[in-house]
């Protein structure tokens, strides 16, 4: 199934029913009085987290929602029917922002948590409502309002507790893979993964969520490569956790590329770098791979982030990077990152 993570929505609310103009006209009272009901309310178009729901496919392919409008009064103060509400599942961490001034309307962070997007219009009232002792048969009724008819734009940013950030090709899939349930695609070239991974995590009796954000490049918080398509995704995250690839292969400084991650992420929202930050140095198992790393470990130090060198692809220093990130999650349980980042 494709990855979708935006999408511009068209919705428009049901109309009110009209109001009935009706008079009572029964045998032995040829003059009744008006009896004519109100219409029925429009239906609403209301968005709700679904648990099922994981893109926002539908969305891009179905772009347009129209609820059901109410049904006309009719005679003998009958209301007619309101409108049945349409509902639009759409995935957890889905925020709704008006697309002509872009303000943000909604964020559904929580499962059922719902949000009318559009609201139906009232119904018309029917004649019997303007009857009075002066003007007992009256003529006229109301039509029904239009229901709201409105343009949003729809972005899913991942909730997750850890947030996976380094270049095309660092390892962060066989990282991943490694320490969760989750088996994207790992292949030896760059930009293997093109949507973000989420891998649920066990360890030593704590549970959280770790987020496989598609490769970071040089300029990616001003759009190069995918970086401004996927960077949101982390804007969640309790722990930004950095992966650099210590191969001989790669060809960029250790230290240079941690600097550049970073660059990218203040660029990009400066909260970023308020949050917990983990540097791991990755395929260390590789012949001379730590020596390249010496630079880059007297950086981190002289920043005091912990750092750990290790390799996804034997498994070697996971244990020290899960304990790290699970005592860290436990120290600031109660730092809630706001559903509006």
């Amino acid at each position: 199934m494709d990855f979708i993570d935006e999408s511009r929505i068209f919705v428009k609310a049901g109309n009110g029913g009209n109001g009935c103009c009706s008079f009572r006209r029964e045998k032995f009272i040829p003059k009744g009085g008006p009896d004519g009901g109100d219409g029925g309310k429009g239906g609403d178009v209301i968005l709700v987290v679904s648990p099922h729901v994981r893109t926002l496919l539908d969305q891009r392919y179905h772009p347009h929602y129209k609820s059901e409008k109410g049904q006309n009064g009719q005679g003998k103060n009958c209301t007619g029917r309101s409108g049945k509400d349409l509902i639009i599942p759409v995935p957890i961490g889905t925020q709704v922002k008006d697309f002509e001034t872009g303000v943000l309307v909604a964020d559904l962070v929580e499962p059922d948590q719902c949000v009318v997007i559009a609201r139906g219009g009232k119904g018309g009232r029917g004649n019997a409502r303007f009857a009075t002792s002066t003007r007992q048969a009256p003529m006229y009724c109301e039509p029904g309002e239009p229901g709201e008819e409105k343009s949003y734009k729809l972005e899913m940013k991942l909730l997750a507790d850890v947030g996976l950030v380094g270049y095309p090709n660092a390892g962060k899939s066989t990282l991943i893979s490694r320490i969760s349930s989750a088996r994207p695609k790992i292949a030896d070239y760059p930009f293997t993964t093109l949507v973000p991974n989420l891998g649920m995590v066990r360890w030593k009796d704590s549970d959280f969520v770790v987020a496989d954000i598609p490769g970071i490049i040089e300029g990616a918080h001003a759009g190069t490569g995918l970086g401004l398509r996927f960077l949101r995704h982390i804007e969640r995250t309790r722990i930004i956790l950095y992966l650099i690839d210590l191969s001989p292969d790669n060809l960029r400084d250790p230290k240079h590329e941690l600097e550049v991650l970073m660059n990218e992420l203040g660029s990009y929202s400066p909260s970023l770098l308020e949050r917990k930050q983990i540097v791991v140095f990755n395929k260390c198992d590789l012949t001379g791979a730590v020596n390249r790393a010496k630079e880059a470990i007297a950086f981190v130090r002289g920043k005091g982030y912990p750092f750990f060198v290790a390799s996804g692809l034997t498994g070697l220093g996971m244990d020290n990077i899960l304990d790290e990130i699970v005592k860290e999650l436990h120290e600031h349980k109660n730092e809630g990152i706001s559903p509006q980042m």
